[in-house]
């Protein structure tokens, strides 16, 4: 049976919304006759394209409501109820009602910085055409698709040097990187770009030897919100440089929810192996190449406070209990996050995103581990001294020992827990030795030397006192020289005689494909070396780094942001 509308105004019952987790109101009743029907056709609690949303602010406009929708795709109809802070949104398709109520599922929208929940009617559609005080919402309906649909359509690169948005604007970012001294995860950039509104994906990846990620808002606004606001921040204070680019892409196509990629709308997705790959078309996309920026690691403040209390050198890393608010209002310059509409609520972390990656104000630091678990390891090639090579170029290496048992599976102990977070964040999921490795945090605390006696077959090394630890002279160079493994390789400490012929033959005759060479021009102590692949790469910086040069020089090796 139909429900009758009490002062122009549905009946809020039970029977207008499915019960779901996110409902804990009790229902109303109409309190009132009404020759207004709503003629909805009632089906059983399950989806529908009708959803209703309950707490909404009284002050709320019909589009900001309408923009929790937009996102999913078109909103056919809506329906305000102002006086009961609820609202009911009907969407095109039963798909985008769906997807919809699982994307807001997973994290709550906050309009007008209050939470709003949102839920299956139990109507299958909105017919509100004899309704009074339509009107609004039937103009903002039609305001909001003629500028989405708009927006949709794009006609290349678009950028926004005025400051104001320009029409056809994407509503995908390209984020990039620079003075990446600090990890970055996914985790960290969803949380940051949520303030500006609703983000759907994001896909993270590595190019030019940047760590560099593509993300898609909700609507484009949001999009020209955070570029405005974020192109140019540290995420950290003095590092992490956000650079900050309109995309010419109109929507990503994510094949896995893992650490490297994320359909925030598509919880379903399989977790994949490895790095997403990107389609070839959204490759066209690339062809943007980042100016240089000069690095202020003294008075460049940062979106987040320091991860770690250290200055120039590593510190301990700390772990925290709970969820921790991020933004203070100090290192915003004046910017009021609150006043944007439609973003999600008060920024924070999960402890499971956030172990070793931030400090906090106020809170008691708790010491996690410096121990590495390495897998899936080629046990026919890889060594201690292997492994203290390459996981030495992102903290220094006090002991390694690979298992007796499982000769594929590693434990390295790092100096401390941020150079572990470092190492992980770097090499989890590169290629060695024809293996794709997993690099994880340990729960053991310690690498426990073998006793006397014990066989171990060589297993086991103690490097705490090795001359080749990069990082131990305090404000070292190093700590600025930090990237991820890439084919091409920076070389230092080269004798003056040397020759380009001379390196380039090192190098072939250890089996790798040389394919460009070049010496610094005002340093010839220094060159860069462009590999095969980043695979060849990884395995000649641990077969040639410290190799003697003679004249009493040892090759230095590491990886390099630059090309050739």
């Amino acid at each position: 049976m139909d429900g009758y509308w009490a002062s122009g105004e549905p009946p809020v019952s039970s029977s207008s919304f499915c019960h779901t987790t996110m409902s804990s109101s009790t229902p109303s009743t109409a309190n009132g006759n009404d020759s207004k029907t709503y003629k909805g056709d009632r089906s059983p609690c399950g989806p529908s394209r009708v959803l209703h949303v309950r707490k909404v602010p009284i002050e709320v406009s019909e589009a900001e409501v309408i923009s929790l929708g937009v996102p999913f795709g078109k909103v056919t109809n809506l329906l305000m109820l102002k006086g009961k802070n609820q609202a009911f949104i009907e969407m095109a398709s039963e798909e985008a009602a769906i997807t919809m109520v699982n994307y807001y599922t997973a994290a709550t929208p906050h309009v007008r910085n209050q939470p709003v929940y949102i839920q299956y009617s139990n109507h299958r559609e909105l017919k509100t055409d004899n309704l009074p005080n339509q009107g609004r919402a039937q103009a903002a309906l039609q305001a909001v698709n003629a500028v989405h649909s708009g927006n949709m359509s794009l006609s290349g690169s678009a950028t926004a040097s005025d400051g104001g948005m320009m029409h056809g604007q994407s509503a995908v970012l390209r984020l990039i990187v620079e003075n990446l001294y600090y990890p970055v995860s996914l985790e960290v950039l969803h949380q940051i770009f949520s303030k500006f509104g609703t983000v759907l994906k994001i896909i993270t990846f590595t190019k030019n030897n940047q760590f560099q990620a593509l993300l898609q808002y909700a609507d484009p606004m949001n999009a020209h919100h955070a570029k405005v606001a974020l192109d140019g921040q540290n995420i950290y204070n003095g590092c992490c440089t956000l650079r900050v680019e309109f995309s010419k892409l109109t929507s990503l196509n994510v094949k896995y929810n893992n650490d490297k990629s994320r359909d925030f709308t598509r919880l379903d997705l399989p977790s994949g192996d490895g790095q997403p790959t990107l389609d070839p078309t959204m490759q066209t996309a690339f062809a943007f190449k980042p100016p240089e920026f000069p690095i202020d690691f003294h008075w460049a403040p940062g979106i987040i406070s320091s991860p770690y209390p250290g200055a120039a050198g590593f510190a301990p890393a700390i772990g925290f209990p709970q969820a921790v608010t991020l933004f203070p209002s100090s290192h915003w310059s004046g910017l009021s996050m609150q006043t944007m509409p439609g973003a999600l609520g008060p920024l924070t972390i999960p402890s499971s995103a956030m172990t070793g990656r931030m400090a906090s104000y106020g809170m008691a630091p708790t010491i996690i581990h410096s121990v590495l678990l390495v897998s899936n390891l080629n046990p026919d090639t890889i060594s201690p001294h292997g492994l203290f090579i390459l996981f030495g170029v992102y903290g220094d290496v006090h002991r390694v020992k690979i298992l007796f048992n499982k000769k594929e599976n590693a434990l390295i102990q790092m100096a401390d827990a941020t150079q572990a977070q470092l190492a992980m964040s770097h090499l989890n999921g590169q290629r060695l030795y024809g293996k794709v490795i997993r690099v994880t945090i340990s729960k053991h605390q310690t690498v426990q030397l073998p006793r006397e006696g014990q066989e171990d077959q060589g297993l086991t090394k103690d490097f705490s006192g090795s001359p080749l630890h990069r990082f131990k002279k305090p404000g070292s160079k190093n700590f600025q020289n930090i990237f991820p493994p890439s084919a091409t390789l920076h070389l230092s400490n080269i004798p003056p005689s040397t020759t380009e012929d001379f390196l380039k033959d090192l190098f072939a005759v250890s089996g790798y494909t040389v394919k460009a060479f070049k010496f610094f021009q005002k340093d010839r102590k220094m060159a860069l070396i462009q590999l095969g692949s980043v695979e060849e790469a990884i395995q000649a910086l641990i077969d040639l780094h410290n190799h003697d040069l003679g004249e009493n020089h040892h090759l230095r090796v590491s990886f390099s942001k630059s090309t050739i």
